[in-house]
This record gives structure tokens, sequence and C-alpha cells, in this order.
């Protein structure tokens, strides 16, 4: 079985409009380690484009807020996969240091990616309770 992401949330509320600097050279690292595909492409103002993988859709946007103080969290299935799918394509990243974390009383197994962009990524998994 391969992983899957089921939702996406942006933790300043909009997954859709996540700041970095430069689109076209943050791309490649959502395409090649992360996996996702360009759904589409705008050069705006601001420039933008809309990633997807399984159904599930986020933005990078070129519109001026700080990247290190956003990110977006990802339910997701087969988390440990995922991880080593991730490694795979060239994340920079040894271990992923799983843990569990508590939200709105569901227990998800987790890890975290930043982006080099610095845009920070939350991956979990529920777990049975």
């Amino acid at each position: 079985m391969k992983p899957t992401f089921e939702k996406a949330f942006g933790y300043q509320g909009d997954a859709l409009d996540l700041p970095v600097a430069d689109v076209a050279a943050a791309l490649p690292f959502y395409t090649a380690v992360l996996g996702f595909n360009v759904a589409s492409e705008s050069d705006g103002p601001p420039k933008r484009a809309v990633l997807e993988r399984d159904g599930i859709q986020m933005a990078i946007v070129e519109n001026g807020g700080d990247p290190t103080q956003d990110g977006c969290a990802f339910h997701v299935t087969q988390l440990e996969l995922l991880f080593e799918e991730f490694k795979a394509n060239g994340l920079d990243k040894v271990s992923a240091n799983f843990d569990y974390e508590t939200h709105d009383g569901n227990r998800f197994k987790v890890f975290y990616v930043v982006a080099p962009d610095g845009l920070c990524f939350w991956f979990g998994e529920r777990q049975p309770e």
C-alpha cells in the first residue's frame, strides 16, 4: 500500500496561500522531494503555483509573507513509508524523529519537514484508539 494524503490545513488558515520568496526556486522541492504535481501556475501578481497530491491541494505564493511563520499540516496514511519515500526522493533528513501528538481528541503519529524556503510541514497519521 502506498502513502496517501487525505487532508490539508494551513497553519495560518489557508493552505492555498503559503508564502515563499520565489515560486520558481521553491517548486523543485515540492515536486521532486514531496511528490506534488503542479496543478496550475500564475504569473500574478502575485506569482502562485497550486500543487496537488492525491487530490489534496496547497499553493505557494509570492505574497510578501514570512514563510518561517507558516506552513501546512497534512493528514496522511502510511506515515513511515511516506518518510522513506521523501528520503528516497532526496529529503536531507536522516531521521523522521516520529512523535505522538493529540489534536481534537485524536492521537497522531507525526513528523515534521522544513522546506528550503522556510515553510514547515506537519505529516500525521491518525492512530487507533
